[in-house]
């Protein structure tokens, strides 16, 4: 019967453990997936899956005492790589969030609003139909596929063991934010600046013509208005999402790869 020394015992175990924890934080946080509607149970399952897969195929661990100083860094640094994609794409999908909300307060309809079971809050119902669409493309476009790809990959530019922070390159996140903000904007321009005109019009008629009361009529003509405007920018929103996709894709890569 063979004998196993401790230290081989050691690496067989870190060769899953490491890994697990940077898909685990990565499936965690990760949108879609991080919603009350999947259970932590069934994302933790999942990433204990896909570990065992990979683990396989991925560069040999170092062999670190499971209660050393060294093993909680690496620790630390594989939830930190895992958190940094998800935080990445937490924020491509705000950006749907975002412009819905921008789109709902221009049409009046910044009271309407529904509890979003995928967050646990309630946002505008723009914004939900928005965030529901951006989910279905990123699914379409394997997004789901590439993510994990990508975090496969990156076992072998960023490597089980103690490195810089700075390799992950955080500081472009704020960068990010920005970026999130412009591309929300730029999606529903045409549709709040068609909004604009409709407002200003009704303000001229109003003051051309007060006995109309133009006013009491404004909410609901605005609010069909924004309907048949968002109708007419449908047919462009399939070039937005694919764009936007390919460019939080390309970010990822770059950040971890």
């Amino acid at each position: 019967m063979g004998t196993f020394t401790f230290s081989e015992v050691v690496g067989w175990i870190g060769q899953y453990l490491w890994p697990f924890f940077r898909i685990g934080a990565l499936f965690l946080a990760m949108p879609i997936i991080n919603s009350q509607v999947v259970a932590p149970r069934i994302r933790i399952i999942l990433a204990m899956a896909i570990t065992i897969i990979v683990a396989p195929m991925l560069p040999a661990v170092p062999a670190v005492e499971p209660l050393s100083g060294a093993a909680l860094l690496i620790t630390a640094q594989q939830l930190a790589v895992g958190l940094l994609m998800a935080m990445v794409l937490q924020i491509y999908f705000a950006i749907f969030t975002s412009a819905g909300q921008m789109l709902s307060l221009q049409m009046g309809l910044g009271m309407a609003v529904m509890f979003d079971p995928m967050n646990g809050a309630q946002i505008p119902v723009i914004s939900q139909v928005f965030q529901l669409l951006s989910f279905l493309m990123f699914l379409a476009f394997d997004g789901h596929l590439v993510v994990i790809s990508i975090v496969v990959e990156s076992f072998n530019t960023i490597p089980i063991a103690p490195f810089s922070i700075r390799q992950l390159e955080i500081d472009r996140l704020p960068a990010m934010g920005g970026w999130m903000f412009a591309s929300a904007l730029l999606m529903v321009l045409p549709a709040i600046v068609a909004l604009l005109i409709v407002t200003f019009t009704f303000g001229v008629m109003n003051r051309s013509a007060p006995q109309f009361n133009i006013f009491s009529l404004g909410f609901p003509l605005t609010m069909l208005a924004g309907i048949f405007i968002l109708m007419l920018i449908s047919s462009t929103l399939n070039g937005v999402f694919t764009r936007f996709t390919r460019t939080v894709l390309d970010i990822l890569r770059s950040l971890v790869l």
